[in-house]
């Protein structure tokens, strides 16, 4: 079979794979040659065949179907988090805050007007650095930090692993993931290393394994882990902790995305000695997700690559949004409402969790948003049996990376139902287990 690929080595050969699919040369769909054909076509060892596919795979480029061969990947979308558009059906897999319980800025957007920016000026508002700055010392080991001001937390990882990584470098992700995790390392043409999560955090034994394979980033959420809910435990953060302390040069990246909201202490993978880190709290959860800023803390030679790509006349987050951000969250009846907002979420997730248990399908509640349940029979039956009973649930295989099963996980947003919608989800929850079970077991 004759093919335009070229090279000698692995990365020679996946590098001309992706010139061909950039070209359109290869288009979605295409079958590429089997790895004897390729090797035996370029004269290579065939393991630098397999090598140089398995970049491809790891990139997202191609797909491996066993005897079907290996195809050019399609453009299929990401999955994302939000409302599923064109839907009848209730959704209960958005992710998304309470609207109600979003501050109103109304009353603050007069304190945010002040002195007009020009070019040139600080990227970072004075009053914003003042207190973010107390906000992230209070957690952080390392004596010395920067600060930096992105338009939200995928913002701020995007541009973190940009700064730190090449293409087809590896990042260590937690396994189940956070969708915008996955999404800005397939982008970003990163190798995903899956590290299991357990009920107290990433695991040790993933971690290092992940280090062992060379991972030059680490990506992590120290409490209310999207989807799992899951926060580290005092102990696990002291021994990811002794393992990071052998890799200090590795990338660690910590994302605190419900911080104000959370009800789990801060514990955190960054050690005082550690040279490489950042930890990132958006303001998205307790303030909206239209705010659009996140603070990034991180060491020094991390916050310098990062002004570099946030410079003045490029990038720089609005000072108008960083103001009106000051003037939330030192507003005591604002930071009050927020106090509530967290006890909220809390309370609906643990009664949902409550009334699953009590009908047959056990379910604890972690911290953040959403819950994570566990189901006996596979979710996709369970989620397709909610449909035709007027529910939009998530599965868990969309925030798979394939270390850990999730095939039978449902990921809900409950905490915007009221009681009778409650109680109506959770009952059709369990007739669509009891009737998915009856249905495997007559098979």
């Amino acid at each position: 079979m004759t093919t335009p690929i070229t090279g000698r080595s692995a990365a020679e050969i996946a590098a001309s794979v992706r010139e061909l699919i950039e070209r359109g040369t290869l288009q979605s769909g295409d079958a590429l040659p089997s790895v004897r054909s390729l090797a035996e076509g370029l004269g290579v060892n065939r393991n630098t065949a397999v090598a140089a596919y398995g970049q491809l795979a790891q990139a997202g480029l191609v797909v491996t179907r066993g005897r079907g061969g290996t195809r050019v990947a399609g453009r299929s979308p990401v999955a994302q988090e939000g409302f599923a558009p064109d839907t009848v059906l209730r959704d209960v897999a958005t992710g998304n805050p309470d609207p109600a319980l979003i501050p109103d800025p109304s009353s603050a957007l007069a304190r945010a007007v002040g002195h007009r920016v020009l070019y040139g000026e600080p990227v970072i508002d004075p009053g914003l650095e003042r207190w973010a700055e107390a906000w992230m010392r209070a957690d952080l080991a390392p004596a010395e930090l920067r600060l930096t001001i992105t338009s939200g937390a995928g913002d701020a990882v995007e541009r973190l692993l940009a700064q730190a990584l090449v293409r087809d470098d590896a990042v260590a992700l937690e396994d189940p993931c956070f969708l915008t995790s996955i999404h800005t390392v397939r982008v970003g043409g990163y190798r995903a290393v899956p590290v299991p999560v357990d009920d107290e955090g990433m695991t040790v034994a993933g971690l290092r394994a992940a280090l062992e394979q060379g991972v030059r980033a680490v990506v992590c959420t120290p409490r209310a882990q999207n989807p799992t809910g899951v926060s580290l435990s005092e102990r696990r953060a002291a021994e990811l902790r002794a393992v990071l302390r052998e890799h200090p040069y590795v990338l660690v990246i910590e994302d605190d995305h419900f911080s104000m909201l959370s009800r789990a202490p801060f514990r955190s993978l960054i050690g005082p000695e550690h040279r490489r880190w950042a930890l990132v709290r958006s303001v998205s959860k307790f303030l909206g997700p239209d705010m659009c800023l996140a603070v990034t803390a991180s060491d020094p030679d991390t916050a310098e690559r990062l002004a570099m790509r946030l410079t003045p006349g490029t990038t720089w987050v609005s000072h108008l949004l960083q103001r009106l951000t000051l003037a939330l969250v030192t507003d005591a009846a604002v930071l009050e409402g927020i106090a509530r907002a967290g006890d909220h979420y809390a309370e609906r997730n643990q009664a949902f969790a409550a009334r699953l248990t009590e009908l047959g399908v056990p379910t604890e509640a972690g911290d953040g948003l959403n819950l994570w349940v566990g189901l006996p029979v596979p979710a996709r039956e369970v989620s397709e049996r909610l449909m035709r009973r007027g529910w939009l649930a998530r599965t868990g295989d969309e925030f798979s990376l394939g270390s850990v099963p999730t095939d039978r996980r449902l990921r809900l947003t409950v905490h915007d139902l009221d009681d009778p919608e409650a109680e109506r989800l959770a009952a059709d929850i369990a007739a669509a287990v009891g009737a998915a079970s009856g249905q495997s077991r007559s098979a």
